[in-house]
């Protein structure tokens, strides 16, 4: 199981939590496991969203693999500039 972080808005989507725990090894799994076990967070899954593995960002990054020793978080993708 790994820890995820979820970042800002996110955590409405699941009754405020803060860290949710998944049993996923890369990117799209965790996108699956997090859409199955939480269908609110589906919809912005869908528009995207980024997560952070030990500080570094990454974006469609699906096969990027994950443990529970890495400190994983969740954020909705930045728009603007």
């Amino acid at each position: 199981m790994v820890r995820v972080k979820l970042w800002g808005s996110l955590r409405n989507l699941v009754d405020g939590q803060a860290v949710i725990e998944v049993e996923a090894s890369n990117f799209k799994e965790l996108l699956d496991a997090l859409e199955t076990q939480y269908p609110a967070l589906k919809p912005q899954i869908e528009r995207g969203v980024s997560f952070a593995v030990d500080g570094v960002i990454y974006r469609e990054a699906w096969f990027t693999p994950i443990n529970e020793e890495n400190e994983i978080v969740l954020l909705p993708y930045m728009v603007g500039g």
